[in-house]
């Protein structure tokens, strides 16, 4: 049975090495979340987020209905370069909750002071993300990210922004298990976009009060799904 100190990680790292050691096997189905929780003596919500994980930084395939297969990768390679911790259900929910600080107030400000060049670069992001909306082989973290990130920059505000890039790392990782959750939820991925839309008409209305409540509705889902799923 593993220990119950960072229970996520060490259920990630045990999983890890039975793929590298080929106990797992490459192009294989692994064990549902049931029976890696009975294996592993843990409850399903660590072996969800590992998983998650897993599946974020390509290591493991999600497919709907299907389980969790370990993808045909270079894995001995792959495995070491694998070095993300996992974010406790906590930690995700608190970086949640300093996004909506501040992207809130940005969208806000963006509404006011946004050049065409981010509106722009905001719909583009948009286009992006559509095009990914019935594909179950990406998660689109790129063009969300890409859309959020416009909306800071239209913010005008240097400070801002610079808060918005230093969490940039932890933000995308966070991302990327949100999104691979998504990814196995029908209807969510254009949820997210459909979000999205509402946020970038209150900008382009040059509206900052729908602006701020559309950012506020979108997180505040996002952080209801994390705290369903993983606390």
């Amino acid at each position: 049975m593993i220990e119950r100190r960072k229970v996520s990680h060490q259920v990630l790292d045990e999983i890890k090495k039975r793929i590298k050691s080929g106990e797992f096997p490459v192009n294989e189905k692994l064990p549902s979340e049931t029976e890696l929780a009975e294996i592993f003596g843990v409850s399903r919500s660590p072996v969800r987020e590992a998983l998650s994980v897993l599946a974020a930084t390509g290591v493991v395939e999600s497919k709907q209905g299907g389980g969790s297969w370990v993808r045909p990768l270079q894995i001995t390679d792959f495995l070491e370069k694998t070095t993300l911790e996992v974010m406790t259900p906590a930690e995700m929910i608190q970086l949640l909750e300093t996004r909506m600080i501040l992207e809130t107030e940005a969208a806000a400000l963006a509404a006011e002071r946004a050049t065409e060049a981010e509106r722009k670069a905001m719909a583009e992001a948009q286009k992006d993300l559509e095009k990914l909306i019935d594909d179950d082989e990406q998660i689109g973290d790129e063009a969300d990210f890409a859309f959020h990130q416009a909306v800071m920059k239209g913010a005008k505000n240097p400070i801002l922004l610079s808060t918005f890039t230093n969490i940039s790392d932890l933000y995308n990782k966070a991302m990327k298990i949100s999104l691979e959750i998504n990814r196995m939820i029908r209807g969510k991925k254009q949820q997210v976009y459909d979000e999205h839309n509402k946020v970038y008409e209150a900008i382009v209305a040059g509206d900052p009060e729908a602006a701020r409540e559309a950012m506020h509705i979108h997180l505040s889902n996002s952080k209801e799904k994390l705290e369903t799923l993983l606390v």
